[in-house]
């Protein structure tokens, strides 16, 4: 399944190396813009957050959500063949 992490970290200058980490950890990934990666893992939404859970701050946001064959926006042509190549792995 491909999941998209997105999230809003609240704390200027914190060091999110780790978080970083842990979220190249749960397969292979996708990362173009500032606030979303994209994951092709065989973990579910929450064990990805269990991943990630213990290297937030308790006020910032994340949203970890299915990745569905309809998608559209303007990203460059090595995201395009990323995520088409992962097709048969996303939600209908």
């Amino acid at each position: 399944m491909i999941y998209a992490i997105n999230y809003d970290l609240k704390r200027p200058g914190q060091n999110y190396e780790a978080l970083y980490q842990a979220i190249k950890s749960c397969g292979v990934w996708w990362h173009h813009l500032d606030s979303t990666w994209l994951v092709d893992t065989s973990l579910t939404a929450q064990g990805i957050w269990d991943r990630l859970a213990p290297h937030v701050d308790k006020n910032d946001f994340f949203l970890v959500i299915g990745v569905t064959r309809d998608y559209q926006g303007w990203l460059p042509k090595e995201a395009w063949e990323w995520l088409d190549g992962r097709k048969p792995k996303m939600a209908a």
